[in-house]
């Protein structure tokens, strides 16, 4: 039998074949172990028996022995069977039953049936052929369902592979008979079993690239700043571009149930309550409502364990998968998704799954930071607007009784001291007189402070005429060529808003004056549709920069902190740049400024 050349070629066949179909065991067993999917394993435990066929039909051609021959019918029939529960498992998980453990004795009894009772070869082999081709049939139609539903590029080539071979297995009983197909038969099992290969690799990329995708989207939701309300309506739409999945809810844990210490060392816990906050798709009803018996069940396990869970649900979205959403180490909520699909990831294991819901609860606790921190802010900038106006107040006050009290108390020194003239003798003249020229200096001084704490001008003549006031009095004692330009009509502005433009253009040249080393100075007040510009540039030194060339204005410049709170205090804002030669600073307002609250 040995030197019989269609032997030799068949063996060799079966040994080939018993090599590729190990690899693709190994494969399935590599991808169960790296992602934990139970339907990996079934295909491990397929492609096994497929080998232990293939060991079969070999010694049976080295011994002609009917043993082996009864054994080969035998594993083909349960390599069949385990390969359309794989199937089943990957799509729908389905409960074991009876009846299954009635089909796997099919094999073993119609195979003794075959080869030790019936001698005509067509009827012996026409039953086992049409099992055979059936349950190979079955699993390519399980893979198409998903791929249907699920556009999945590696569901469609198994679809395809285990319908061809199912085609295949239809011509044996006739084309063996005549003695063909050998070795051709083997070669052609070979290239469906490569697109098997072919296509579970896809099905895993596939899963990957979604996986991918996914965290992106994730990460890119936490880079925007959004409220939680906004940011939760979007996160519920991601979920929706996965295979089969209809719609997403979140459900939120109320902390009633037992602590996390109780659940790790007892196991069990007071169940946890808890509401949907948010819906979306078919889930969009759900936030009235109290979860199914099978979900809530679900998410009790997940509450309890941390692990994702999968439930049955309702005819129209027949799965319920629930993703823990932890923020540190607790499980405060869970991410649902109504499907028609089993899992929407049929590849990625229960550890990518907890990033993802991780990924989750890291966006919502931005978003609950970014609220905080809004309102922080919100809170610190109406008292910093409080603390400028309060600021200006006791400036008003201090101004006032300066002016009120203390020049009125020096006007009245002078007035006496000039009623003493008559009566004070000829030599004690310059004396006096050197008393009233300290006595107008010091009510020349109040003045000018008095005018500092609050500028009169701005009260008495307006906006416009007090900053040419303004300009003018710094040319005067700086020795500086100002010139201010202003429109013929500057809308009416609130004294806040008049007093903060004021400020601002006080403390640039008062800059100007001490660091910028300038010969010039251009002051311009401009208006549009939306507000007040006030341009102040120089050609001095410049502002100092940074390492990364950008103007460096605020540490140690209190006064330019003073202007920017003024400013953004009425709702404005702050420019600075350096210019070809010299600075910019550039002052916006608003033509009504915001409430104070």
């Amino acid at each position: 039998m040995g030197a019989n050349p269609l032997f030799a070629s068949e063996f060799a066949a079966t040994l080939l074949q018993g090599v590729i179909t190990t690899g693709l065991a190994a494969l399935c067993l590599h991808l169960y172990q790296r992602y934990r999917r139970p339907w990996f394993a079934w295909f491990a435990v397929a492609w096994g028996m497929y080998v232990l066929r293939l060991a079969c039909i070999a010694s049976f051609l080295v011994t002609d022995q009917y043993a082996w021959l009864y054994w080969h019918q035998v594993t083909t029939g349960w390599t069949a069977l385990i390969l359309l529960w794989a199937s089943l498992v990957f799509s729908r998980q389905p409960r074991t039953r009876p009846v299954h453990g009635l089909l796997l004795l099919f094999p073993p009894v119609w195979s003794y049936i075959a080869i030790y009772e019936l001698e005509h070869f067509l009827w012996a082999a026409l039953p086992s052929v049409l099992f055979l081709s059936f349950a190979t049939a079955w699993t390519g139609w399980a893979f198409w369902q998903y791929h249907r539903v699920a556009r999945s590029t590696g569901a469609r080539l198994l679809a395809i592979a285990f319908a061809l071979w199912a085609l295949h297995h239809l011509d044996y009983p006739f084309l063996r008979a005549q003695g063909a197909w050998t070795p051709w038969g083997y070669y052609l099992d070979i290239c469906f079993e490569l697109l098997v290969g072919a296509g579970v690799v896809l099905l895993v990329l596939d899963d990957l690239g979604r996986g991918v995708r996914a965290l992106s989207a994730l990460s890119g939701d936490l880079q925007r700043r959004r409220d939680e309300q906004a940011l939760l309506a979007d996160l519920l739409q991601r979920p929706l571009t996965l295979p089969g999945v209809r719609g997403s809810a979140m459900y939120e844990f109320d902390e009633l149930g037992a602590d996390s210490a109780q659940r790790e060392s007892t196991g069990v816990g007071v169940p946890a309550d808890g509401h949907f906050t948010l819906g979306t798709g078919v889930c969009a009803a759900w936030t009235a409502s109290a979860p199914l018996a099978e979900v809530e069940q679900a998410l009790q396990r997940l509450h309890r364990t941390g692990a994702p869970q999968v439930a049955s649900a309702q005819a129209d979205h027949p799965y319920i998968t629930a993703l823990p959403v932890t923020r540190g180490d607790r499980v405060v909520a869970a991410l649902v998704m109504a499907s028609e699909v089993r899992n929407p990831f049929t590849a990625l294991d229960d550890d990518f799954l907890r990033a993802l819901g991780q990924q989750v609860g890291a966006s919502l606790e931005q978003a609950d930071l970014d609220r905080q921190l809004s309102r922080r802010t919100e809170d610190l900038e109406r008292l910093s607007t409080r603390m400028v106006r309060q600021h200006e107040e006791e400036r008003r006050r201090l101004s006032r009784e300066l002016h009120d009290e203390t020049a009125q108390v020096f006007s009245a020194v002078k007035m006496q001291l000039e009623a003493l003239r008559p009566s004070v003798a000829v030599p004690q003249g310059p004396r006096l007189d050197r008393l009233l020229q300290l006595v107008d200096t010091g009510i020349a001084s109040i003045r000018s402070v008095t005018n500092d704490l609050r500028p009169s001008m701005l009260d008495d003549l307006g906006l416009v005429p007090a900053l040419r006031s303004l300009v003018s009095d710094v040319s005067e004692r700086a020795g500086l060529v100002v010139t201010f330009r202003a429109e013929d009509a500057v809308p009416t502005l609130s004294p806040d808003t008049e007093l903060a433009l004021f400020r601002a253009l006080q403390e640039a040249l008062s800059n100007v004056v001490r660091h910028a080393a300038a010969a010039t100075v251009r002051v311009t007040l401009s208006c549009d549709a939306e507000g007040v510009e006030l341009r102040v540039r120089d050609d001095g030194r410049g502002l100092p920069v940074d390492a990364r060339g950008q103007v460096a204005t605020d540490a140690g410049r209190m006064g330019l902190t003073g202007m920017r709170e003024r400013i953004h205090a009425v709702g404005g804002t702050v420019r600075l740049r350096n210019a070809q030669p010299g600075a910019e600073v550039v002052v916006h307002v608003p033509l009504v400024a915001p409430e104070t609250r």
